[in-house]
């Protein structure tokens, strides 16, 4: 009886993958059956082995045909997961069931695809890998593929008797959230457009996060520290940023945008948004998603646009060397943020970091081979491709296609005092707070 009490339903959730790393996708399941975590459940027009064990490369080539004949698509590889809520018993008969009806709706029916079934978590659930080529090279149509898959998503729950989705229907007269532009004026109401009600929708458990999701909206918070009639006394003020991550404003003390955008409110959203974010059912998916994302991309570039396709923001915090300290991932589908090592330790900065570094480290080899003029070293300078932000929160109605989401990468310039739970990232922030005072004292 306790169990039910507090734990909130979820439904079913579809996450869609586009990347073109297909020996990644497959490997990616394929490490969960060695683990014996996972089986393949069904295949859709790849022939069968006479022991019913398959191997990457076998599988692997069975799309060579796809795509050897691929024109132009540049991201032909489709890794779809379908998430049942953990309340809902699903058979295996039932999982291929709504494998072959959601493909066969989105267009895939004629397709090679594999359905894997993963048990590593308490929420059971199918990735199924495809290709969005046809045999004539030309590519399947994905313009509306969210909102297609939601609609499906809610036919299924009905058609198996699942757990229907249970959040009220939204109905676009929501807050819309802008990002700040410094230059247009007006800074403080475009601020107090964002904090005044971002804590209504999003749950962040730290300063850090909560600074990785302001960063989206070229926003900044500090924590300030000092006395008021001999009694310590902290606050905040907020600041907007520049396209490079700098503060491009005068402070503005929390209290001018009413008591949800000041630390003690804040620090009780933290306490209750802990709580909440313990038992989330969004997490286990958001942690199969990115490390899906990890074993598809084939650089930062690509790993955050992966994300970004499916709704999931990726905030990363570098040093002046260029080192990562923190890793945050902005969920937007379950209004959630999460610091990457809280995640997984697989999902930590170090492992981002080392990961990222040797692609930089290839990256600039080939270019003094081949004498190209100056690629961006991967492993620093992504924060700079940044691209210009529009309908951030569009896709919370279901009505605007997934590849209109706008690329919003964190911005990497998130004041030192903005901790996360990266060991790494507090002694960075107690660094930069030391190098702050001697400069004060040196003006």
């Amino acid at each position: 009886m306790k169990k039910n009490t507090c734990k909130k339903t979820d439904n079913m959730i579809a996450k869609i993958g586009k990347g073109e790393n297909l020996y990644g996708a497959i490997s990616y399941n394929q490490k969960k059956i060695d683990s014996e975590n996972g089986q393949v459940l069904l295949l859709n027009k790849i022939p069968e082995t006479l022991d019913n064990i398959y191997s990457a490369n076998y599988l692997h080539q069975c799309f060579e045909p796809y795509l050897s004949a691929n024109i132009r698509t540049e991201k032909p590889v489709r890794h779809i997961s379908l998430n049942p809520d953990p309340a809902d018993k699903v058979s295996d008969a039932q999982f291929m069931e709504m494998a072959q009806e959601y493909m066969e709706r989105m267009g895939y029916g004629k397709q090679p695809y594999i359905v894997f079934k993963h048990t590593d978590i308490e929420r059971s659930h199918i990735h199924i890998v495809t290709v969005c080529v046809g045999i004539d090279g030309k590519k399947i149509s994905d313009s509306y593929d969210h909102p297609q898959s939601m609609a499906i998503c809610r036919d299924l729950e009905q058609q198996y008797n699942l757990t229907p989705a249970t959040e009220k229907q939204r109905t676009g007269d929501e807050q819309a959230f802008r990002p700040v532009d410094y230059r247009a004026g007006d800074i403080k109401s475009q601020i107090a457009s964002v904090v005044r009600y971002l804590p209504k929708y999003y749950q962040y458990q730290s300063i850090g996060a909560y600074n990785a999701l302001l960063s989206l909206f070229n926003i900044t918070a500090e924590e300030v520290k000092g006395e008021l009639h001999g009694q310590p006394k902290n606050g905040l003020v907020y600041f907007a940023l520049n396209e490079q991550g700098e503060k491009a404003s005068n402070p503005f003390k929390a209290s001018r945008f009413g008591k949800h955008a000041g630390l003690d409110k804040l620090q009780k959203h933290f306490a209750e948004a802990k709580e909440k974010m313990k038992t989330s059912p969004a997490r286990a998916i958001l942690k199969n998603t990115i490390e899906a994302a990890m074993h598809t991309a084939t650089n930062e570039t690509d790993f955050k646009k992966q994300l970004m396709e499916q709704g999931i923001n990726t905030v990363v915090r570098r040093n002046d060397e260029g080192r990562i300290y923190g890793m945050t991932f902005i969920d937007h589908e379950s209004r959630s943020v999460w610091n990457g090592s809280a995640l997984d330790k697989k999902l930590s900065a170090n492992v981002f970091n080392e990961w990222w570094k040797e692609e930089a480290i290839v990256q600039r080899q080939n270019t003094e081979q081949t004498s190209t003029a100056d690629l961006p070293a991967t492993g620093k300078h992504n924060a700079d491709e940044k691209e210009e932000p529009h309908g951030l929160f569009d896709f919370l109605n279901k009505e605007q296609p997934t590849d209109d989401f706008g690329l919003i990468d964190g911005l990497g310039g998130l004041l030192p005092e903005a901790q996360g739970e990266d060991y790494e990232e507090q002694t960075f922030a107690n660094r930069m707070k030391k190098k702050k005072k001697q400069k004060g004292r040196g003006q």
